[in-house]
């Protein structure tokens, strides 16, 4: 179960930094972590803290309930 949430997590960020054509080095820059991280981050290889979710929400300018109220989480 949480091996699946990560990559619905990732798939979620990657969808949105697409979205705001941002590059996963500009997004780990915004959210002030590195590319590496934010690359396990959004391949679902590494937990997300929900410190560091809010900084990457933000960084994509959106917010919790934007983020989460995706079909991508209603499976």
């Amino acid at each position: 179960m949480q091996e699946n949430i990560n990559i619905t997590i990732g798939n979620r960020i990657k969808q949105l930094r697409k979205i705001e054509n941002l590059s996963q080095e500009a997004l780990a820059n915004l959210a002030e972590v590195e590319r590496a991280y934010m690359n396990g981050v959004e391949t679902g290889k590494r937990n997300v803290s929900v410190k560091l979710l809010s900084k990457i929400i933000l960084a994509l300018n959106t917010d919790f309930t934007e983020f989460f109220n995706d079909e991508i989480f209603k499976k």
